[in-house]
């Protein structure tokens, strides 16, 4: 059974909009899942006269009224913007909406009616100026699903990583890292690869130290301290989890298939790999959120100075609509 991928559209002053109806011009999408977009049926018209694309919008308000027929868009929509908001500016308007899309879809996945979000980009201005203070989807969809423990991953088409930090500087992501958090992010990967259909999944988990610290030769012994408890504990619960590793040969060997994920220590240890190995494909992805839900996302921003102009590529979304497919709990 096709899952029911939840598109929501972001920040419509911005190239949302477009991708998605260039994303749902591929007959592959609909062949491997029902995509229903989460925005406004408005910014969605106007963005297939800028694309020059025929395809019919289907302004919904339940999922069962959805068609799921290729050159038909099924959206839920939630009318907040005027028809005329402007390209490429930021608007509490559209910052405020892109907050409510992604409420909405929260709401579907907790009800089972959507097995995953995919997200196209928000403004962090603009979503502040429309009252609501996140940094981004991440927070947002933490704190709407009451959930603590949750982990960044990144994928490319051979490469996946999980984050044990992200947006810290290098010394207190480093003093951040416990055998508990090590623990937890390692549960997570396995967790979600599991409910995502692969059986065993192999971990890696990358040092922190150059050489993983070549017994106690470099650093302060953070791989004993910070990282093998957390490693061992997963492992007597019957992960397949091993490690440490030095960083500099894990990326490759996970990249070569000797390994299903790789646990990063910290943001550019895990961030530099995916971007060289595919960063046109490159999907974030939040794991760990409360009732499994999964949200993946395009990995690259609003881009308000092409907005309008017909000139976003679909690439990205296509990526997270792939990766969102991929992850959906099986049903």
């Amino acid at each position: 059974m096709k899952p029911t991928i939840g598109i929501t559209m972001g920040d419509a002053a911005g190239i949302g909009p477009e991708i998605i109806v260039k994303a749902l011009l591929d007959q592959k999408v609909y062949q491997t899942c029902d995509p229903l977009v989460i925005g406004d049926a408005k910014m969605l018209e106007r963005a297939l006269t800028v694309t020059n694309t025929s395809l019919t919008i289907h302004a919904i308000q339940t999922v069962a009224e959805a068609k799921f027929e290729y050159g038909t868009i099924d959206i839920i929509d939630l009318d907040l913007l005027p028809a005329d908001l402007p390209f490429g500016q930021v608007s509490a308007e559209a910052g405020n909406a892109a907050y409510q899309y992604l409420a909405k879809s929260i709401q579907l996945a907790q009800a089972g009616e959507i097995q995953s979000i995919c997200t196209a980009p928000l403004n962090k201005e603009a979503l502040h100026l429309g009252g609501h203070l996140y940094p981004g989807h991440t927070e947002i969809l933490a704190a709407l699903t009451d959930t603590e423990d949750f982990s960044m991953m990144l994928t490319t088409p051979n490469l996946r990583v999980i984050h044990l930090t992200t947006h810290m500087g290098l010394i207190a992501a480093i003093e951040s890292i416990t055998p508990e958090r090590t623990y937890t992010v390692v549960k997570l990967a396995h967790d979600t690869l599991s409910k995502a259909g692969l059986d065993k999944p192999r971990i890696a988990v990358c040092g922190i130290n150059p050489h993983a610290g070549e017994n106690g030769l470099f650093g302060n012994g953070e791989e004993e301290e910070k990282l093998a408890p957390g490693i061992a504990r997963a492992a007597a619960e019957g992960i397949d989890v091993t490690g440490p590793y030095p960083a500099d040969t894990l990326f490759f060997r996970a990249g070569r298939g000797d390994f299903d994920m790789v646990v990063a220590c910290y943001h550019d240890q895990g961030h530099a790999p995916i971007k060289v190995m595919g960063i046109e494909d490159g999907v974030n992805i939040t794991v760990g959120l409360k009732g499994g839900i999964i949200r993946t996302s395009v990995d690259h921003g609003t881009a308000f100075d092409i907005a309008g102009k017909n000139i976003a590529g679909e690439a990205s979304m296509l990526a997270a609509i792939r990766s969102a497919i991929e992850l959906a709990p099986k049903r």
